[in-house]
């Protein structure tokens, strides 16, 4: 992958520097027909001397003229007839037989003028792309046989431990070795509040260290990276093309030769019946027609749109796999979502603690020091929140009892720890009320009497309340929340959440099952929010799927249609609305290209419009569509 990535980089070079080739050629001709001009109009030269007046135009001509006719002679070759290149050269080329010089000119001056706007387009809506290539870390310094040794990040081995300085960027995904340390993740997430990570949290290739050196494990090899995996999918983005883009494509290989067989008609059918008929004035309106009916602004526009909106969308850390993916998000109007991991933070922490009888401190210590035994998350989150507080572990004979939980001798005391199924096989009495308790609980009893419990909780995500009230100001119908985990820990963080519709006690299969019998309705298009290897499934036959991509699994961001880098759940309705802003910015230059080519060539047809304002037409056509799509990386990401 880091290969491919680095030839994209490559092709992007190459194409900046062809870039300064053509505003040469650009300037040269628009001098050169400047000082034409000026012997023209305020002169009496080209009259005395008519050979001057042809170099001079020629010599204006062939800088910008060149590259369009060595394009339209590869079309023929590649039996492509009917393209805009030829189109221009027919044009221009019966303008100079008919001596009119200045408008044969013009049309590929300005044709070229239009061409430099459009690659200063595209260069801005690959700036935050391209800006990508200077996050990678060229060196990593990793730490072996004693020593650091600076090497290439390609040479670092999964499990090696690579030191990073403050203000130095992370060469590769890894966990934090100990401590604690915050990390600026703006370049991938496009977030300006820095990411805190505890020890052994996931620290992500790109980020910068910001308040301390850190050791940071080696988890992936550099090609598998967030990073590098970001890149890629940026990158071959544009490859993925919509259905609008692709329908313009295939039009203009029918309107192209449709345009020059009505303007070989406009040539000569009126010799039948125009008594009047001169040669010259119909082949000048023919050529107009040409100029006018050039498919340029739809050609560079609606692609420039769709890259404006993927390079949007990137700035903000939201993935998209191609132009196809917009078109689809435009149009999503039910959204389903996993729990664990997408709306929640996927990490169970301690939450409660209450003792009956004892310290609490001495109760937690007494059930951590059995529950580190297990690894079970339950068992970790006790044993984080134990490490947290400086309880110390005691020694503990421990055994685990399948779906139960453990029971050890503790510091001379029979300690059990775990659900109501152990206190009932071991005949301890709980109060009642544990029963209905909808929150996932470790029951405790110390020598046989109960003792207390420990709450357990995944808490939402700091952004899930209000990513659900933006997807439904985004105007997102229906809202589902499908989990693995039990009903009553599902209803109640969707009671929290504000969503109407949750389900519970759900296999991956019965996830798919549902989504399958929601996309029946045929007004649904549905997109599916997940971050697991078991999301693979759903995530693959919903209309639209959605990966968390930082802390996803890469089954998941490998299978979505769309990858939220950041993690936050809000980038969903951001996503739905850059798609629909996108879509709407198409279609308008759709609009008013085919709107001003309609007039413009009814009225060249008729005798009306001549060369310069059928060129002032088309280029100023081009124009405001390109600027149309520039909007889309500057403006807002919402409606």
């Amino acid at each position: 992958m880091s290969e491919e990535i680095t030839t994209e980089k490559a092709k992007a070079e190459e194409h900046e520097h062809g870039g300064h080739g053509a505003w040469v050629r650009t300037i040269s001709a628009a001098t050169l027909f400047a000082i034409a001009m000026y012997f023209e109009l305020a002169t009496e030269v080209f009259k005395q001397y008519p050979i001057w007046r042809l170099i001079a135009f020629v010599a204006a001509y062939l800088p910008v003229a060149i590259p369009v006719m060595m394009e339209a002679v590869e079309g023929f070759r590649k039996r492509d007839l009917f393209t805009e290149f030829t189109l221009m050269a027919v044009a221009t080329l019966g303008a100079f037989a008919l001596r009119e010089y200045p408008e044969g000119v013009a049309v590929m001056l300005f044709y070229a003028v239009g061409e430099l706007f459009q690659q200063a387009a595209v260069g801005r809506a690959k700036k935050s792309i391209r800006a990508l290539f200077d996050v990678r870390p060229q060196t990593a310094t990793v730490l072996r046989n004693g020593s650091a040794t600076d090497v290439p990040p390609g040479t670092v081995q999964v499990g090696e431990v690579v030191r990073i300085s403050p203000g130095e960027r992370v060469p590769l995904d890894g966990e934090l070795k100990e401590g604690s340390a915050s990390f600026n993740t703006s370049a991938l997430t496009g977030e300006s509040v820095p990411r805190k990570v505890d020890q052994g949290g996931v620290v992500l290739a790109g980020s910068i260290a910001m308040d301390r050196s850190v050791e940071v494990i080696v988890t992936k090899p550099y090609a598998d990276s967030s990073l590098a995996r970001m890149l890629y999918l940026v990158q071959h983005a544009t490859a993925q093309k919509a259905p609008t883009e692709l329908f313009i494509r295939k039009f203009a290989r029918i309107y192209t030769p449709i345009v020059f067989g009505c303007a070989l008609a406009l040539v000569l059918l009126p010799m039948l019946f125009v008594s009047d008929y001169v040669f010259s004035t119909w082949l000048y309106r023919a050529l107009v027609f040409l100029v006018i009916g050039c498919p340029c602004a739809l050609v560079i526009s609606i692609p420039l749109g769709y890259f404006g909106g993927i390079g949007a969308a990137s700035n903000r850390g939201i993935l998209f796999k191609g132009s196809d993916k917009l078109d689809r998000m435009a149009q999503v109007n039910t959204v389903v979502s996993d729990k664990t991991g997408t709306l929640t933070e996927g990490k169970f922490r301690v939450t409660a603690i209450n003792a009956v009888g004892m310290d609490e401190t001495r109760f937690l210590q007494l059930l951590s020091s059995v529950e580190v035994h297990s690894t079970h998350p339950v068992a970790s989150a006790m044993g984080e929140h134990a490490s947290a507080a400086n309880i110390k572990m005691l020694d503990a004979q421990v055994e685990e009892i399948a779906g139960h939980g453990l029971k050890g001798t503790v510091d001379g005391s029979k300690v059990l720890a775990g659900n109501m199924k152990l206190m009932v096989k071991e005949g301890v009495e709980v109060p009642a009320e544990l029963n209905a308790n909808p929150e996932t609980i470790v029951i405790g009893a110390i020598d046989g009497k109960y003792a207390g419990y420990i709450t357990i909780a995944d808490a939402p995500k700091a952004d899930a309340k209000e990513a659900v009230a933006a997807m439904r100001a985004a105007g997102i119908r229906e809202i589902i929340m499908l989990s693995g985990d039990k009903q009553s820990v599902t209803s109640r963080v969707a009671e929290e959440l504000g969503i109407s519709d949750a389900t519970g006690d759900l296999l991956p299969e019965g996830k798919l099952e549902r989504v399958k019998a929601i996309m029946l309705d045929p007004s649904k298009v549905v997109a599916f929010i997940g971050d697991g290897i078991n999301d693979a499934p759903v995530l693959a036959i919903s209309d639209i799927g959605i990966a968390m991509g930082g802390l996803g699994s890469d089954v998941a961001i490998e299978t979505a249609d769309v990858v939220i880098q950041t993690d936050q759940p809000s980038r969903v309705a951001e996503a739905i609305y850059i798609a629909r802003r996108t879509k709407r910015v198409v279609w308008q230059n759709i609009t008013i290209t085919f709107g001003v080519k309609v007039v413009v060539l009814i009225l060249g047809a008729g005798g009306i419009a001549t060369m310069w304002e059928a060129v002032f037409a088309d280029v100023g056509v081009s124009l405001i569509a390109i600027l149309n799509a520039v909007r889309l990386i500057r403006g807002k990401t919402v409606a």
